[in-house]
Order: C-alpha cells, then sequence, then structure tokens
C-alpha cells in the first residue's frame, strides 16, 4: 500500500518530539543531573559538549533548598533524637565561639547560609552538623633562609618574616585544603623569585622596595584563599666568607685612599697659610724677631736645660761684612 504525501505528513505532525517522549516526571526527578545544560545535548551526533564550570564559594547558596526530601529526613530525625534526648542534648548542642574565632558549618556536607559564624553562642544538629574552627588572629612565621643566586651570580642566603591573617574564613576552609602551609610554601617560592632579579647591591640596599613587592604579590595570590598579608620583612642577608673578605679588603682599600686624599688636601691648605704667613712677616721685620721671642718662651714653659737661641740673620750679615 502506497502512502500518500498528506498522510505522512500527518503522521509527522502526530510523531512526538525525543524531549516530549520524555515524561515530565523523569525530566522532574532528573533535573540537575546533567551539569552541562540540555540533556540531549549527549545524543547522537552531536560533535561537541560543554565544559564544566569551576566550583565557586564566593557566594553561597540556599542550603536548605539544596538538601532534598532525603536531607530533610535526616534533619527532622536528628532533631527528633535532641528533643528525645533534651537537656542532656543541649551540652552537645551548644557552641560557643570566641571574639577571634570563626567556624563554619556543614550541614550533610553543604556549608549553612550564611558562610561564618560567630562570635558568640550558636546551635547545632549532632548527627547531621559539622563545624571547623577558624583562627582570625594574625599569624606570623619565618621564612627559613633560602639560597638565591642573584643577577650578577652571586649566591647568598637570604630569610624573612610574614604576617598575615584570615579575612574569609569561609574560602579558607572551602578553596583550600591548609591555608598556613600554602602560605608558608608560596612565601619561600616568592622570596627567591624576587631576589632573583636584583643585584646584590640592590639587595642590600632596597630592601623596604624588595619587601613591599613581596607583600603585594603574596596578597594578590592569597586573595582567593581568604588570606590577608598584612606585612613582610627580610631580616639578614648572609654572604659567603670569601665575598665578605673581598668586600672587607675593597672597603679598607677605600677608606685608605680617601685618608691619603685627605691627608694632601691638609698639607696643600697649610702649604699656602705659610705662604700668607711668610708674605705678612717680610712687610714687617720686627715681627720675625716677635716670633724668635713667642718660641723661646714656648721652649721655657717647658723646663729644658737647653735653649737654643736663634741669631737674627741681619747680625750674621754684619759680621761677614766687617770681615770683608
Amino acid at each position: 500500500m502506497v502512502r500518500s504525501d498528506s498522510d505522512s505528513s500527518n503522521m509527522s505532525e502526530k510523531r512526538p518530539s525525543d524531549h516530549q517522549r520524555i515524561p515530565e516526571s523523569f525530566r522532574a526527578l532528573h533535573k540537575g543531573s546533567f551539569p552541562y545544560g540540555d540533556p540531549h545535548a549527549y545524543g547522537p551526533g552531536k560533535n561537541s559538549h560543554p565544559l564544566p564550570s569551576i566550583p565557586s564559594f564566593g557566594k553561597l547558596k540556599n542550603s536548605k533548598a539544596e538538601l532534598g526530601p532525603c536531607g530533610w529526613i535526616l534533619v527532622a530525625v536528628s532533631l527528633l533524637l535532641v528533643v528525645i534526648t533534651f537537656p542532656l542534648s543541649i551540652w552537645i548542642c551548644i557552641k560557643i565561639v570566641k571574639e577571634y574565632e570563626r567556624v563554619i558549618i556543614f550541614r550533610l556536607g553543604r556549608i549553612l547560609q550564611g558562610g561564618a559564624k560567630g562570635p558568640g553562642l550558636f546551635f547545632i544538629l549532632p548527627c547531621t552538623d559539622t563545624m571547623i574552627k577558624v583562627d582570625m588572629r594574625t599569624i606570623s612565621f619565618d621564612i627559613p633562609p633560602q639560597e638565591v643566586l642573584t643577577k650578577d651570580s652571586v649566591t647568598i642566603s637570604v630569610d624573612g618574616v610574614v604576617y598575615y591573617r584570615v579575612q574569609n574564613a569561609t574560602l579558607a576552609v572551602a578553596n583550600i585544603t591548609n591555608a598556613d602551609s600554602a602560605t608558608r610554601l608560596l612565601a619561600q617560592t616568592t622570596l627567591r623569585n624576587a631576589l632573583g632579579t636584583k643585584n646584590l647591591s640592590q639587595i642590600l640596599s632596597d630592601r623596604e622596595e624588595i619587601a613591599h613587592h613581596m607583600q603585594s604579590t603574596l596578597d594578590d595570590a592569597t586573595d582567593d584563599w581568604g588570606i590577608k598579608v598584612e606585612r613582610v620583612e627580610i631580616k639578614d642577608v648572609k654572604l659567603p666568607v670569601q665575598l665578605q673578605r673581598a668586600m672587607a679588603a675593597e672597603a679598607e682599600a677605600a677608606r685608605e685612599a680617601r685618608a691619603k686624599v685627605i691627608a694632601a688636601e691638609g698639607e696643600m691648605n697649610a702649604s699656602r697659610a705659610l705662604k700668607e704667613a711668610s708674605m705678612v712677616i717680610t712687610e714687617s721685620p720686627a715681627a720675625l724677631q716677635l716670633r724668635y721671642l713667642q718660641t723661646l718662651t714656648t721652649i721655657a714653659a717647658e723646663k729644658n736645660s737647653t735653649i737654643v737661641f736663634p741669631l737674627p740673620i741681619d747680625m750674621l750679615q754684619g759680621l761677614m761684612g766687617s770681615k770683608h
């Protein structure tokens, strides 16, 4: 039997599509089971699939709406157990958090709405809730001595200290396994990278600039972990023994050179002063005699047994002229 075009078109209109053949209850039950979008995108003939998105804990969703029926049943059973065992259960359910602490509560594996709790008094369910305490105070740690090769090929050992605090307790718990250990390792790597691009003279003179650069780099890197790096300081720069001797010899030679220059400048100034004094004395012959008398007074004050009395040159010239 041959079907007409009208019959075939009517049958195609009556045939449900693939999306219509799936019952509404099935689609409602499995809603959210396909994390990449439409479930029909995984059928034959589809060449590409969308990539999954990376989970972000910056904005927490409503955990109460995501518990599901089984989760609500477990929460109800846990609450009923607390009511039955009251007042003994009150010691397990009520927790106290100090002023410098925050608590992240997980209910059936999900972070409760509102993020971190505290400080003060709060209530948890003993069977379905787990909590993690986070210290919000400033923490300091020493960077172990790092062997660094500078830009001018000098090997030095540098250590430092870092001050940081937890700024967002939720990110510090949900985004990284151990924020303290990760910050310590990152500080060591940042110290080596920052000093490897500097000369030895720059490291010794620009410590504050290097510390500020390290602080900004660490702060940007740990922002996703909820960590705030407040301060970074370079404590000590240890040089090799041979380099210390070479630098000491160079500094000693520089000091000797400066001392010779200063002595030469002093002699030059003294000669100029003597020249000016001789010009003053030549203008008045009596000034030379007064200078002789001052010299005799100085010698006599020292209680010497021998006194040298200089003769005037004019007298000697007169004696020599009389002999001739």
